[in-house]
């Protein structure tokens, strides 16, 4: 997760995106670890070790950049959920915590894979340029339909998302 360090176009009316507390939080407390009443499909596995990481070669870039900022990087092991469960993960619950960042990750499996986030940064200092006034809370509320090993972007103005969905197992080739 990475956030801009300067507005990269014309600001925007920001009060029209305050998310819903009901919209971070679509099945109750975002913050509460994984319950039994999460179904028996999604289960965290294990956070993993930064020597375990595979996108140490974009965090490094985005550090070098003066554009952007990392704000989180890490890595875990999950099942998905059935297709049309809305099953998520709270960011706690995947060892995100202390960024300002909240909410909740969703992955589901049915015909296709899909990775979906539901994000909340809250911002002390927006960047000049955004339009935004300090404490400003940003959203992204969006699924993509993801392949393993191949890079996802979420983006929104002020802040996103790069992920890398990789298979438990590896694959056989050319499969």
């Amino acid at each position: 997760m990475f956030r801009a360090t300067t507005a990269l176009g014309v600001s925007e009316e920001w009060t029209l995106e305050a998310p819903s507390d009901a919209a971070l939080h679509p099945e109750g407390d975002s913050d509460a670890p994984a319950t039994s009443s999460t179904p028996a499909s999604v289960h965290f596995v294990r956070s993993l070790s930064p020597s375990e990481y595979q996108l140490n070669d974009i965090e490094a870039r985005l550090r070098s950049s003066s554009a952007y900022a990392p704000v989180a990087h890490l890595a875990w092991a999950q099942t998905a959920g059935l297709w049309g469960t809305h099953s998520s993960l709270p960011l706690p619950r995947v060892g995100l915590e202390g960024t300002g960042l909240s909410g909740t990750v969703t992955l589901e499996r049915g015909t296709f894979l899909h990775l979906g986030l539901v994000l909340s940064y809250a911002l002390d200092s927006p960047p000049p340029g955004l339009g935004a006034a300090p404490g400003t809370v940003f959203t992204i509320n969006d699924s993509h339909r993801v392949r393993f090993y191949e890079r996802n972007y979420f983006d929104h103005p002020a802040f996103g998302v790069i992920a890398l969905v990789t298979p438990a197992q590896a694959r056989p080739a050319g499969r």
